[in-house]
């Protein structure tokens, strides 16, 4: 078990998937926190120790509940917050609401509306998880890679060397045959579904909502006023069947796709959010290209300057799929301290001050 010091920050955390695991693996090797509580949701995991669910090799002495209540009990000053969000919205704002309401601040990658909300859930919501937020002096972050940091940190750092901007583009380009998570795969995202069939992702308004909250910040940030925000969606069959990591995808079959969401101003697309996802790497060639095997990030500004960005994650411990899980934990995680002192109410990436990485170092 890795020593605390006199000055951790106490902190519960909450769910042990792809997501949650990594960043529960950066809480116990971060001497700078103290795991108070660790709540699960799969009945097999309760009561195994939270070094085992981390995938490290030590004990810590903490092990899994499956009670939210526990974690309030508990009293940490933070909640690291990766319990499934997609297929449970409604719950998962319930869970942060009580959280916050009993004085304790929330990080996390869920639910990702909660990530930038306004103009995209209804004020009264918003309002009710502001006053909970007020009456326990406690502070909310959700954020991730994308949405997360690959759609706004960046992007926002890029425009802010620019004279003029034209339109901003945020594209994830990746190769999800690695991707070990049967639930995104399958019911979220609807690969290996006929084609006719529509998932969770492309419900009517769903893109929109689920990357609504990146488009809305970008837009507050630059200060651009958007009209309207749209949608578009191309799948691609199966040449044959074929297995991942995930399951099985059958001939005819979903096993490529891309999307765009886009913020209009004037019936232009300024602000987009474009993704494109294949299982195999010969599919779609006309489709944008990743930097790197695999998968990476892209950032387009054209302006003056105009940008190409690319970037590119690895790992010593998996491939690109699992380098960007990293990262996405490695933000909630490494954003603790400035949420905790932060005001009460959601805060974004626009609130909080730039997270640097101190403390990080160690020798290779």
């Amino acid at each position: 078990m890795s020593e605390q010091t006199s000055g951790a920050i106490r902190v519960a955390h909450i769910g042990t998937g792809n997501v949650g695991r990594l960043a529960l693996a950066g809480l116990l090797t971060n001497p700078a926190y103290e795991l108070t509580t660790l709540c699960v949701s799969t009945e097999s995991k309760v009561g195994k120790d939270a070094g085992e669910l981390a995938g490290l090799d030590f004990s810590t002495g903490v092990t899994a509940v499956d009670d939210l209540g526990a974690v309030i009990a508990a009293k940490p000053d933070c909640a690291v917050y990766c319990a499934m969000g997609d297929t449970r919205g409604p719950e998962a704002i319930t869970d942060v609401v009580r959280l916050l309401a009993a004085g304790i601040n929330v990080v996390g990658s869920a639910p990702v509306i909660l990530q930038f909300p306004w103009k995209l859930m209804p004020h009264k919501y918003i309002d009710a998880i502001e006053q909970a937020a007020r009456a326990g002096n406690a502070s909310l972050f959700i954020t991730g890679v994308d949405p997360g940091f690959a759609n706004d940190l960046i992007p926002f750092a890029l425009a802010g060397t620019c004279q003029s901007i034209e339109q901003v583009r945020c594209m994830e380009i990746a190769d999800y045959a690695t991707y070990d998570g049967s639930t995104v795969m399958f019911d979220v995202m609807g690969f290996g579904k006929p084609l006719d069939e529509t998932p969770i992702l492309f419900q009517p308004g769903m893109l929109s909502i689920a990357w609504g909250t990146s488009i809305r910040q970008l837009a507050a940030g630059l200060g651009i006023e958007i009209d309207d925000i749209t949608e578009i969606c191309e799948k691609e069959p199966a040449p044959e069947a074929f297995d991942i990591a995930a399951g099985h995808i059958a001939e005819g079959t979903v096993a490529a796709l891309r999307f765009e969401i886009r913020g209009m101003v004037a019936g232009e697309p300024v602000i987009v959010i474009e993704h494109v996802t294949r299982l195999r790497e010969d599919l779609r060639p006309d489709w944008a290209q990743s930097a790197q095997p695999g998968g990476s990030y892209r950032v387009e500004i054209v302006g003056e300057p105009s940008y190409t960005v690319d970037i590119c994650p690895t790992s010593r411990k998996g491939d690109h799929n699992h380098a960007a899980i990293v990262a996405a934990a490695g933000r909630i995680v490494n954003a603790i301290p400035d949420v905790v002192a932060a005001p009460p109410g959601i805060r974004t990436t626009l609130d909080l001050p730039l997270v640097t990485g101190k403390g990080l170092y160690k020798l290779g």
